[in-house]
């Protein structure tokens, strides 16, 4: 088998630390021989389910044991996994399925009502028991024991994550097995993540920065602690109670931690053994990072920033967060990383320009996207008028992320801009275009809409939809309809009413969604 597959990385800490335990799960836990065990009985179960090499397997459920065996399950077969985030609605999820052709849905019990609803004509396993003639883990625990062998290279595709690409529908992002496993080694590298470590499962398991929770405790033989956030108290005694180390955090969970309404300010002594927090997927506030230096004393504060189409770019070394808190900081091992403008020149310090990446942690493309594909991946000839390109291989992929930031002159990197309009909420990429089109067919008596994103330090940006009809319309008639077919995160906080919406000069079909920024801004 290849030695560049999460598969691995597991049969090996179950063979040197079969007794560790790897999994906690509020008050249940499971030792690394255990994990491996029931990793191996789903497998086989679907495995024997005899899906073509390559098929796509969803898993839609609540965050658990469970799902992280589920995961570890699936990376053990030729089939590719298709993490679906438990926010997503009915009909959010038939697009998914349909988009790349999910074979097999595991689900939990709360979610297989969604599944039910449309009518998924693929092989479905339950999580618990339900139905009698849906397989639930039970079953199989029970009656799967049989040895378990597969052979993975690390070439192949392991994982498809979805985002918003820029043509407002989800696009899935194609992962390989090397590329997780090269992920959880680079972190594992400039974390100085340790055997004795116990990581925090609070994110999601939905995109590349959570999954790889689970992958870095692997690699290093460490524990993995489950936690869904309901209150700050709660998630405190989740730090406590299960002796957290590293905290792996988005700016909106420091938000919540830190709500004044909900939580009392905890004892900082109690969180001595905490001594990393991560942030990714959106921009911390001076004010997060002193919550976080006066609550967890020996942290030390890791602020990264990551791109959609490849694993990670740079993070800002804790002895910088205080000199520099608005820097991304500086390229991760093995990755050089260039600042170009629109001539193909590498700019001067404090110039903005679009972040090009270059060496490890791309991934493969976007699935079934050419178009998307092609405007990101691009030729290593990108950087023709940066880089000497003599004796390199012509064939060479960099990501033009679409990202604009500019440099310092000490070579730290500061975010501006993307691209594209997409939102970046909550540490999700909404698109604009997919809440509009969602207005347009369910709420006719609306004339005109335009969907785009406030800056807000709490959540990184608000949701703002304006809107233009015969008259108002109540806004909870608005948000009723529009939580029937959305996240709950792309719902809008903000409903703005105009009589009419202001037209792009040169294109009078175009809504000029930057003068209504600035007015909402004003205002």
């Amino acid at each position: 088998m290849s030695i560049n597959c999460i598969r691995v990385l597991l049969e090996n800490a179950a063979a040197s630390h079969p007794d560790k335990i790897a999994l906690i799960d509020k008050e249940n836990e499971l030792s690394y021989q255990e994990l491996l065990a029931k990793a191996n009985q789903i497998a086989l179960y679907l495995q024997e389910l005899d899906l073509p090499k390559g098929a796509r397997v969803g898993i839609y459920s609540n965050k658990s044991a469970s799902q992280v065996i589920a995961i570890l399950a699936v990376l053990s077969t030729g089939y590719i996994l298709v993490p679906l985030t438990r926010l997503l609605k009915p009909e959010q999820v038939q697009y998914i399925i349909d988009d790349c052709d999910i074979q097999c849905i595991i689900t939990d019990k709360l979610k297989l009502q969604n599944i039910e609803e449309i009518n998924f004509d693929g092989r479905i396993v339950s999580i618990e028991t339900t139905h009698s003639d849906i397989p639930s883990f039970e079953e199989i625990f029970k009656y799967y024991n049989k040895p378990y062998h597969c052979e993975i290279n690390g070439h192949e595709n392991a994982v498809i994550t979805y985002s918003f690409g820029l043509t407002g529908t989800p696009k899935g992002i194609v992962i390989s097995h090397r590329n997780l496993i090269d992920s959880a080694r680079v972190v594992s590298q400039y974390l100085d993540l340790k055997e004795s470590d116990v990581i925090s499962g609070l994110l999601i398991f939905n995109l590349d920065y959570g999954l790889n929770q689970i992958f870095c405790a692997l690699i290093n033989k460490a524990t993995l602690a489950l936690h869904r956030f309901i209150l700050p108290d709660d998630f405190f005694n989740h730090l406590v109670n299960d002796e957290i180390t590293v905290l792996p955090l988005m700016p909106v969970n420091i938000s919540q931690m830190f709500d004044e309404d909900l939580y009392t300010q905890p004892n900082a002594e109690l969180f001595n053994q905490v001594r990393i927090i991560t942030s990714s997927g959106g921009n911390v506030t001076e004010s997060m990072i002193k919550n976080c230096e006066k609550t967890f004393k020996n942290a030390k504060f890791y602020s990264m920033h990551g791109l959609t189409e490849a694993f990670r770019s740079t993070y800002l070394d804790p002895a910088q967060i205080k000199i520099r808190p608005d820097s991304i900081g500086k390229a991760i091992p093995d990755v050089s990383l260039y600042v170009i403008n629109e001539e193909g020149q590498e700019c001067a310090p404090r110039e903005v320009g679009e972040l090009i990446h270059r060496g490890c942690y791309i991934y493969r493309g976007f699935w079934n996207a050419p178009k998307e594909t092609n405007e990101r991946f691009k030729s290593i000839q990108l950087l023709k008028n940066v880089i000497n390109l003599e004796g390199e291989l012509a064939d060479e992929i960099v990501v033009a992320s679409g990202d604009y930031v500019y440099k310092d002159e000490e070579g730290y990197l500061y975010f501006v801009d993307r691209h594209d309009d997409m939102i970046k909420t909550s540490g999700f990429r909404v698109s604009p275009f997919e809440i509009e089109s969602v207005v347009e067919k369910n709420l006719p008596q609306i004339q005109q809409c335009a969907v785009f994103g406030l800056d807000n330090p709490q959540i990184e940006e608000e949701i703002v939809m304006v809107y233009s009809s015969a008259s108002e319309l109540s806004e909870k008639e608005i948000t009723f309809e529009l939580k029937k077919h959305l996240a709950s995160y792309m719902v809008p906080t903000r409903i703005v009413y105009r009589k009419s919406l202001p037209l792009v000069q040169s294109d009078q079909n175009k809504i000029n969604k930057d003068e209504l920024k600035q007015e909402l801004s004003r205002g």
